[in-house]
Parts: C-alpha cells; sequence; structure tokens
C-alpha cells in the first residue's frame, strides 16, 4: 500500500465510525469523488474533535495551524492533512468554508446558544453549509447559485440533526433549538439542561424545526439536477435518508428521548430510488436558481466566489 493510499485508509475508517447515513450515500458517488468526499469529511470530524480539545487547554492554534498546513507548502504531518491536501491541490478546493467551519466549532465548543432561527442558520451555515459547499466543489460545481442550494442543503441536515440530538445535547449542557421559540413554548433553557424530558411544547418545537428543515430539503432538491449526472444519486440519496430522520421524529412523539435512526433496509431502499430517480431530475427549476441564498450564508457564498474568481486570476 503506497503512502497517499494508506492516508485514504485512515479517512475511509473515519468515515465508516462517523456516520453511517452519509457513508451509505456516499457509495453512490463516482470513485474519485467519493474518495475526495470521504477525505474532507474525515478532515472536518478531525477538526471539531480537536477544537474541543485544544478549548479546554485554552488554545486553538495548533487547530488553525492544521488548515495553514493542508493550504501551505510544506508537507502535513498527519495522514488526513495529507490526504486534504492532496484533495486541494488537484481540485482547487477553496479555503474560505474551512475557516467558516472552525468558527462554527469555535461556538460549539463556547456552548453558545442561539436566539432566533435565523441566529441558529449562522451556525448550520458554518458547520454543515460550508460541507455542502465543499462537496459541490468536488462534484464541480462552481455556480454561486447551485452553492447556495448546497448551503441550503448541510443546513437542512444540520436542522435535522438539533431536533434529533436535543435530549443528548441537553445532557452535555448544550442547547441549539431557538431561544424565542423555546420562550413560546413556555421552555427555560437551563431547565432542559438540568431535567431534560419531553413536553408538548418541546414536541411542538421540535416538529417547527422539522418543518423549517423540510423546506430547505425542497429548496436543495431543486438544485441537484444542476449537478453532474453521475453525482446526483448519491447527494439525493444523503437528502432522503436525512429527511427519513426527520419522519421518524415526527413519529416518534413521546419517545423523543431515543435517538432517531434510518435502518439499514430503509436506507437500501432510498440508495435503489435515489439510483433511479436521479437520471430524470430536470436540470431547470425556477427554485434552482431563483430562490434567494439564505442571509446567513451570503458572506460564506461571496468569500468562496473570490477565492475562486482569484485562483482563476493566478492561472491565468
Amino acid at each position: 500500500m503506497g503512502a497517499q493510499e494508506a492516508d485514504l485508509a485512515v479517512c475511509r475508517a473515519t468515515l465508516q465510525q462517523g456516520s453511517a447515513s452519509f457513508a451509505a450515500a456516499a457509495r453512490l458517488l463516482p470513485r474519485l469523488v467519493r474518495d475526495d468526499v470521504t477525505v474532507v469529511y474525515a478532515f472536518c470530524r478531525e477538526l471539531d474533535d480537536e477544537v474541543d480539545r485544544r478549548v479546554a487547554h485554552g488554545s486553538v492554534e495548533r487547530v488553525r495551524r492544521r488548515i495553514d498546513a493542508v493550504f501551505g507548502a510544506a508537507r502535513p504531518e498527519r495522514s488526513v492533512d495529507r490526504a486534504l491536501r492532496e484533495v486541494v491541490v488537484r481540485t482547487g478546493l477553496p479555503r474560505a468554508p474551512f475557516d467558516a467551519m472552525l468558527e462554527g466549532f469555535l461556538w460549539d465548543a463556547a456552548g453558545r446558544r442561539y436566539a432566533t432561527l435565523e441566529a441558529l442558520h449562522g451556525y448550520g451555515v458554518r458547520v454543515a453549509g460550508t460541507v455542502g459547499v465543499l462537496f459541490a466543489h468536488l462534484c464541480g460545481v462552481r455556480q454561486t447559485a447551485v452553492l447556495a442550494r448546497a448551503v441550503d442543503l448541510g443546513v437542512a441536515m444540520q436542522l435535522t440533526n438539533v431536533a434529533r440530538d436535543v435530549f443528548e445535547d441537553a445532557r452535555a449542557g448544550r442547547v441549539y433549538l431557538p431561544l424565542d421559540w423555546l420562550a413560546s413554548a413556555g421552555i427555560d433553557p437551563d431547565d432542559l439542561v438540568r431535567t431534560p424530558r419531553v413536553t408538548q411544547g418541546l414536541l411542538a418545537v421540535v416538529r417547527r424545526l422539522l418543518d423549517e428543515a423540510d423546506g430547505l430539503y425542497a429548496r436543495a432538491h431543486a438544485g441537484i439536477g444542476r449537478l453532474p449526472a453521475r453525482a446526483r444519486p448519491g447527494v439525493l440519496a444523503a437528502r432522503w435518508i436525512y429527511a427519513d430522520i426527520g419522519g421518524r421524529l415526527r413519529r416518534a412523539g413521546q419517545r423523543l428521548e431515543r435517538r432517531a435512526r434510518t435502518g439499514r433496509l430503509r436506507k437500501l431502499a432510498r440508495l435503489v430510488q435515489a439510483w433511479v430517480a436521479a437520471p430524470v431530475l430536470p436540470w431547470t427549476s425556477p427554485m434552482a436558481d431563483s430562490a434567494e441564498p439564505l442571509e446567513a450564508a451570503r458572506p460564506l457564498l461571496a468569500a468562496v466566489e473570490r477565492e475562486l474568481r482569484a485562483n482563476i486570476g493566478g492561472r491565468t
């Protein structure tokens, strides 16, 4: 096994251990794109874990240096970082999403709470919309309108995660649900942390968040037809598998404290469905081009656009 293959093997192991849903959807991507996506996922996962450790010790400079090393001239020390540097050099992957992602991870480590849905969107853009942009780039997408739909998909997935992990997060002292929604439901976030329990008010807030996610899934769906044909099945499968988690949460009712999962048979059915449906997705869609980006996504999209233009200018 060569050095590059050994580094990639480390990334594959990280994906398999980190997200069964994402790993299942990635199987439908073309081999090279699948490998690149796996590398990006592994780096993001390691970055998140290291931010938690470094913040606990009062410093995140080593985390920033990892990003610097990936985009610098020197050969990085770690397997995952070396693998990502190979992807960056080959594909021109932009740095802006990684810097925004680091900011989101720092918010996580600080236990930041979000006063409104729009503020939660800002968090979702940083920790998940950035991933959507990176994956779309790896699929060959450069148009800002389509990247905006990739951000929609990432944020929709993050809202689904927030809804699914309410009790797990509360037990860790974290609250991601919009504080104004909780207040309207008569829920004190500190009480939720101290004594996590299912109430009708909490169920209403979770369902409201899932409704918001569904709206973003629909916006993202409109952009999947603009992806290269071979990349569509994997992205479509991911969209459906994550939306299914929301469906299970809606049906859970008073069992909300149990972590919702999509079973293997359901994942397999979604993979088959995506494989069949992806080739006939329409290329043109009013929502794909005309839907405005999330307000919280505009700075990220503008930064990526500037970086891509600079890279093109540097090669001419």
